[in-house]
């Protein structure tokens, strides 16, 4: 079997070793004589796999003791239904940072569930090409928090900073960010967050699963008839298992977690890989004649390139031999077009090295 290259925007590349450990486990976890897939989450053997998990998570993002952390299902996208029933029960404005389709989507269904949404920043004027000046940031005087996307996965733009901002009376305004598509891709301060919140299928193991990092200050401020599988307090009181977690989902996690920590040696070594794969392509991109990207320097995503050709009849022919040379998912996003390479944690430096070559052979060909 041939291994290609995955630039997939999600479900995306998972690390080899990981995949290779789960294929040796997978009909028999640790001379058990079963799957992970078959084992009873309240055993002896899945709740061993997920305190690990947990720990090793803690360790890596230095996840401070006053945060549950949560293994979750629905995707992203429920949380944002699940973050204003939480975190507005008692009143006060959701307040959204716009920069992008998905940023967009958190707060439509804020809205559409009827809570009271306001925006303090929009990129929409620049065409969703840089994020909005942090002193630009204007949040409403009730405002219970502040949500924003770090990385929007379409657009491939990325905040160069961590949004702060404070009422009136001084006091600092809880910062909620969708980390979907860029958390674990270098070190965080964990504690400059009420709520992070990411899906699982980019840099954390495969789609099924959702993580969400919650201070515990902001729990039990839910709504009365909020459903139970949708209370941040009551999932972090029973461990995240108020129902059947998504078992293998979050033992996956956990190996990615380890191969994170053991063979790439941390977050800080794995920024320094990433920074090096995006700088890379970027380079190519800039000096090319038929590729260009049309983000902000200072905004560009570390995850994901978007690029288009100067001429998009030649799109076709650029996927196809692309696909031909084992380099897969290059398609842009439907709502923009064009090309996307995402380079998440688990694509190696050697397929951004495939990639350029290609680009730079493709051109000389069609340019």
């Amino acid at each position: 079997m041939t291994r290609r290259y995955n630039f997939c925007a999600g479900p995306a590349a998972l690390p080899e070793a990981v995949l290779a450990r789960a294929r040796d486990e997978l009909l028999d976890y640790q001379g058990r004589g079963l799957s992970v897939m078959e084992m009873s989450h309240r055993s002896d053997e899945f709740v061993a796999i997920a305190e690990q998990a947990e720990a090793d998570l803690r360790e890596l993002l230095g996840v401070p003791s006053n945060y549950k952390v949560l293994f979750l299902q629905g995707g992203a996208s429920l949380q944002f239904a699940m973050l204003p029933m939480n975190l507005l029960g008692q009143g006060g404005r959701g307040n959204f940072i716009q920069t992008g389709i998905w940023g967009k989507k958190a707060f439509n269904e804020a809205k559409r569930l009827g809570f009271d949404c306001y925006v303090a920043a929009s990129s929409e004027s620049n065409g969703h090409t840089a994020v909005p000046a942090a002193d630009t940031l204007k949040i409403s005087d009730d405002a219970a928090y502040l949500h924003y996307t770090s990385n929007e996965t379409i657009g491939g733009l990325e905040f160069d900073y961590t949004p702060h901002v404070q009422r009136n009376d001084g006091t600092s305004v809880p910062l909620v960010c969708d980390m979907s598509s860029n958390i674990l891709s270098g070190p965080r301060d964990v504690s400059q967050f009420g709520v992070i919140y990411a899906g699982a299928q980019k840099n954390i193991g495969p789609a099924g699963l959702t993580l969400v990092l919650v201070r515990d200050d902001l729990l039990g401020n839910a709504q009365p008839t909020i459903p139970s599988l949708f209370d941040y307090q009551l999932l972090a009181e029973a461990g995240s298992m108020v129902n059947t977690p998504p078992t293998y989902a979050w033992y996956l996690a956990g190996l990615v977690f380890q191969w994170l920590k053991t063979d790439v040696g941390g977050l800080a070594a794995m920024d320094a890989i990433n920074q090096r794969k995006a700088e890379k392509l970027y380079a190519a991109i800039d000096a090319s004649d038929l590729y260009s990207n049309p983000i902000a320097r200072h905004n560009r995503s570390r995850m994901n390139v978007p690029f288009v050709l100067e001429d998009a009849r030649l799109d076709n022919a650029f996927l196809k031999e692309a696909d031909e040379a084992g380099l897969l998912n290059l398609k842009g996003h439907r709502s923009v077009g064009g090309m996307r390479a995402s380079l998440y944690n688990a694509v190696p430096e050697e397929a951004v090295d495939a990639l350029i070559a290609f680009m730079a052979d493709f051109e000389q060909r069609r340019g």
